[in-house]
């Protein structure tokens, strides 16, 4: 298999989940402005894993971008990165639906810490497939960021069974630290 066709299944799952997340917003009842407060909560959370989808997104593709042929482990590793990313629109949703509620914060960070846990292992079936001097080796090469976010992912699961705001900071913070946009594969590969 060529790396196109697992590009297109994985943009096609990843715009799915972002409908999902969409449709999960119904339209209020009501035909005032004030009709509208309700969902501020659930449009919160939406942007918040937009963000996050569109953060996955755009590394995906970089991280395609450097692969020369796809295997088995490829395709299993980029499969599991996908099934935590489905999950998204479920914590998004519940977090949304009870305004942040403790639990929702905590199962919203899990999913996140998985999501990045799947992706540091497709990193690394691909930088083991393509080799250790490849030009995608060179580009990631420490990855300070995914370091940090995974210490910031557990600190927002620890702070949500506490202090529920805290934790979404966290979280927060994390989008924004992957929001600023990573030059080292631009610089590798032009």
């Amino acid at each position: 298999m060529n790396k196109t066709r697992l590009e297109a299944f994985s943009d096609g799952v990843l715009a799915i989940i972002i409908t999902i997340m969409i449709l999960e917003i119904k339209v209020p009842e009501g035909n005032e402005f004030a009709d509208l407060k309700p969902l501020i909560p659930k449009f919160l959370s939406y942007i918040l894993s937009f963000i996050y989808v569109g953060i996955y997104w755009n590394n995906h593709h970089y991280l395609l971008h450097g692969l020369s042929k796809v295997n088995g482990k490829i395709l299993w590793s980029n499969l599991h990165l996908l099934f935590w990313l489905s999950l998204i629109p479920v914590s998004t949703g519940w977090m949304g639906e009870h305004n942040f509620s403790k639990a929702a914060m905590a199962l919203y960070g899990i999913i996140l810490l998985l999501c990045a846990v799947a992706f540091v292992i497709l990193q690394k079936i691909i930088v083991d497939t393509e080799g250790k001097d490849s030009l995608l080796a060179k580009a990631l090469g420490k990855d300070l960021k995914g370091k940090a976010s995974a210490v910031l992912y557990i600190i927002g699961i620890i702070a949500s069974f506490y202090n529920e705001w805290i934790s979404g900071a966290a979280y927060f913070i994390v989008a924004m630290l992957w929001l600023i946009p990573d030059k080292r594969i631009e610089r590798v590969f032009s």
